[in-house]
């Protein structure tokens, strides 16, 4: 498998992650996405890397904590073979402390993966979310130290808006700290926002992408089309959080299933291919509830989509931008129409 070095640095990930949300199913939620014991996620584990996918994503808000339990048990005596990749930031108890990313937090909370996933060190730590009421400053000293500390290697972030890792990037370079090397998207053919100013700026700032969530909530999975309902209590039909209109997303896995019938693709590979090829892409998180099903993903890493199949999906998963990036492309699309038309699918 190839991998990518995230941002300008020298650390490198494969281009396909195995993500562990699937681990535990420690509450309804995260149940309807699996339930997957530490039998099964040491069988996944063994099944990502004899495919050389060594980077394993989670956070301490996966079933609050036991998706990395989970994922400490699958990996033991095995740590020196993988990466591990965890977030903090989401709630993780009723407290006003048990949410967010103050400074003592992401301090405390990084100390507390570590136990759950039995390791010394984490090689990429991500603040899953953007948090409004502490200093950016604040985080970045937390940050610093811990990677002073030999406790984390480098440090991401996760579903922030561009001016909130704009201003970090600029806070960091003030300050002399650490960047953060990567940051943590939803991405898919069924929403591609991210293209509209995340990806700009991280092809600016030399920021990788990791993709979340890459097959939109399992919908584009091959069990979800115009002709087939999604199976009832499945992740495809029960995951509001990720929603098209049903024509959009019907005209999509149109195109997929003709595009799985000539190549013999899934459409799940074909949708994970897809996503290699775009900018900025230095991994892609892909849960499995089986290794059957692993196994189909991780072999879209060796899929070299044509350029004609590519701009098919990109001509029929293509949307208007928001305001006012619809504005900038009508004014100046004509310096340079082509690159900006293919990467950015406007």
């Amino acid at each position: 498998m190839k991998h990518r070095a995230l941002g300008n640095s020298d650390f490198k990930v494969p281009v396909l992650a195995l993500g562990t949300a699937t681990f535990g199913g420690g509450n309804e939620f995260f149940k309807n996405w699996g339930q997957t014991d530490a039998k099964e996620a040491t069988e996944l584990v063994c099944v990502a890397l004899d495919a050389g996918c060594t980077l394993f994503d989670t956070a301490d808000a996966y079933s609050s904590g036991l998706s990395e339990e989970i994922l400490g048990r699958a990996i033991a005596g095995r740590r020196d073979q993988l990466l591990l990749a965890t977030k903090t930031g989401l709630r993780m108890g009723p407290g006003s402390g048990d949410i967010g990313t103050s400074g003592e937090r992401i301090i405390r909370a990084c100390e507390a993966s570590l136990r759950r996933l039995g390791t010394d060190h984490i090689d990429l730590y991500q603040l899953h979310a953007f948090d409004a009421q502490t200093p950016v400053e604040e985080m970045l000293w937390a940050l610093e130290q811990l990677v002073s500390d030999g406790k984390i290697g480098h440090y991401g972030v996760s579903n922030f808006s561009g001016w909130h890792l704009m201003k970090m990037l600029g806070l960091a370079d003030l300050h002399g700290l650490p960047r953060p090397v990567s940051h943590q998207v939803y991405y898919s053919l069924v929403d591609r926002e991210m293209e509209w100013e995340l990806m700009p700026l991280a092809l600016d700032q030399q920021i990788s992408s990791l993709i979340w969530s890459p097959l939109a909530g399992a919908k584009l999975t091959g069990k979800l089309g115009r002709h087939k309902p999604a199976p009832q209590g499945s992740r495809a039909a029960t995951d509001a959080s990720m929603t098209t209109d049903s024509e959009r997303l019907f005209a999509i896995t149109d195109e997929l299933e003709i595009l799985s019938k000539e190549t013999g693709h899934s459409i799940a590979q074909l949708s994970l291919a897809w996503l290699l090829v775009r900018p900025t892409v230095g991994s892609i998180v892909v849960g499995a509830r089986n290794a059957e099903q692993l196994r189909d993903n991780l072999a879209a890493s060796a899929i070299r989509l044509e350029e004609n199949q590519i701009a098919r999906l990109d001509a029929v998963s293509a949307r208007r931008p928001i305001y006012p990036y619809w504005h900038q492309w009508a004014v100046y699309s004509e310096r340079n129409p082509a690159p900006v038309t293919v990467s950015l699918g406007y």
